[in-house]
C-alpha cells in the first residue's frame, strides 16, 4: 500500500506552469505612461459608459448565462449566427474552454513562438504539450515548419495574427493555404485579437473562412480595439458542433453584466471605434518611422504595438525607458514591446530609443 501523503498535491503540470508576467503597472503617485500591456490610450466611449451605468442597477442580478444580445449581436456582426459563437471572460479564457473541450493528456498543440506567453500555459494547464516552432527571422510565424510540426498527436494549432510580441500579421492568402495542408482532424485557433489595427491589402478574414474550414475556429477581443480591456470580453466563433462543446467547457456566467452591456454598446459605436483605430494606427506609423530614421531594424508592426529585438539587452532598456517616465514590456534576453500609447509618452519612448546603438542590436528573437 502506497504511503499516505501528509499534505493536499497539485498537479505536477500546474507546479511546474511558467508563470504569466502582465505589463508592468504604474507605481501610485508616479507620473509615467504605461506602454506595456497593448492597451489603447482612449477611455471607453459615452455611450458605452451610459451602458454600463444602466446595467449596474441589476448587479443583484446574474447576468444573462448565455449572453444572449451579445451572441446574437456577434452572430449578426460576422455573418455566422448566434449559435457559432461562444464568449468568456476575455479571448484567453475562451482559448482555455476550447482546449479543455479538446485535449486529452499526452496531446499536442503546435504554437509559434516567441508568441502570445499566455498559449503555453492555457496548453499545460489543459494536460497537452506545446509544441514551439520559432518564427522566422523577420518575427512572422513559419507555416511551412509549423504544417510539418503536425503530428497524428496534434490536435490544435494555435495562430496569432498579427502575432504578439513581434508584430507581423499573415495573410488571407497564407492562411487559406495553410488550412488546406492542415488534416482537417486538427483544430486551427485563429487569434485575431489585434486584427483591426491591420493595414495590410490581403490581412486575415477568419470569419470569411469558417464556412469553408470546419476545423478553423477564430478568437477576437473586445480587450484592444474596442478598449475594453479592463472589463475581460472575448468571443469565439465556430462552426455549432464545436461551439457546443466549447460552451459546455465554459465557466457559467463567464461575462458579467456591465461588460455585456458594454460589448454590445461598443458593436453599435462601430464608427467611433473605426475612427479611434486609424489614430492608434497613424501614431503606430509615426513611431515606426521614427526608429527606422535611428537605425532600428523594426519587425512589421500590425498590431497596437512594435518590437525590438534588443537580446541580452532587453531589461536594461525596459530600466532606461522608466527612467524617463515609460514603461515598457521586456522579455528577458529576447526584446522589448512597446504599446503605441499617448504621443507624448511615445516620444519619450523614441527619445531612449534614440540613445541605443541600434546597429549593433541582435537579430529580431536572438537570445542571450
Amino acid at each position: 500500500m502506497a504511503p499516505k501523503s501528509t499534505s493536499v498535491r497539485l498537479r505536477p503540470a500546474i507546479e511546474s506552469l511558467p508563470a504569466y508576467v502582465p505589463g508592468e503597472r504604474p507605481v501610485a503617485g508616479a507620473q509615467v505612461f504605461k506602454l506595456s500591456s497593448n492597451e489603447i490610450a482612449f477611455p471607453p466611449l459615452a455611450q458605452v459608459n451610459a451602458a454600463m451605468i444602466d446595467a449596474a442597477a441589476d448587479l443583484n442580478r446574474y447576468p444573462d448565462m448565455y449572453a444572449s444580445e451579445l451572441t446574437e449581436a456577434l452572430g449578426e456582426r460576422h455573418g455566422v449566427g448566434p449559435g457559432r459563437v461562444t464568449v468568456g471572460n476575455g479571448s484567453v479564457a475562451v482559448l482555455q474552454h476550447i482546449l479543455a473541450a479538446v485535449c486529452e493528456p499526452g496531446d499536442e498543440v503546435v504554437m509559434a513562438w516567441r508568441s502570445f506567453e499566455a498559449y503555453p500555459i492555457a496548453v499545460q494547464v489543459a494536460g497537452a504539450r506545446a509544441v514551439q516552432v520559432p518564427v522566422d527571422p523577420a518575427g512572422r510565424h513559419d507555416l511551412a515548419a509549423m504544417a510539418a510540426a503536425v503530428t497524428d498527436r496534434t490536435r490544435v494549432v494555435l495562430l496569432c495574427s498579427p502575432n504578439n510580441p513581434t508584430g507581423p500579421a499573415l495573410t488571407q492568402t497564407e492562411l487559406r493555404e495553410f488550412l488546406a495542408v492542415v488534416p482537417p482532424s486538427v483544430m486551427v485557433v485563429l487569434d485575431e485579437a489585434y486584427i483591426d489595427f491591420v493595414t495590410l491589402p490581403d490581412r486575415t478574414d477568419g470569419p470569411a473562412l469558417l464556412g469553408e474550414f470546419k476545423n478553423l475556429v477564430v478568437l477576437r477581443t473586445f480587450s484592444k480595439a474596442y478598449g475594453l480591456a479592463g472589463l475581460r470580453v472575448g468571443y469565439a466563433l465556430a462552426r455549432r458542433r464545436l461551439t457546443t462543446g466549447f460552451r459546455a467547457a465554459s465557466t457559467p456566467f463567464g461575462v458579467n453584466s456591465m461588460g455585456m452591456a458594454a460589448a454590445v454598446a461598443a458593436l453599435r459605436a462601430e464608427d467611433q471605434v473605426r475612427a479611434r483605430v486609424a489614430e492608434v494606427v497613424a501614431e503606430r506609423e509615426r513611431v515606426v518611422a521614427a526608429l527606422a530614421d535611428q537605425g532600428w531594424a523594426v519587425p512589421d508592426a500590425q498590431g497596437n504595438f512594435v518590437w525590438l529585438g534588443l537580446g541580452r539587452r532587453s531589461v536594461s532598456f525596459a530600466d532606461g525607458a522608466r527612467r524617463r517616465g515609460v514603461l515598457v514590456r521586456a522579455f528577458a534576453g529576447e526584446g522589448v514591446r512597446v504599446s503605441i500609447g499617448e504621443p507624448e509618452g511615445n516620444d519619450l519612448f523614441l527619445s531612449t530609443a534614440a540613445e541605443w546603438p541600434a546597429s549593433r542590436m541582435p537579430t529580431v528573437l536572438e537570445r542571450a
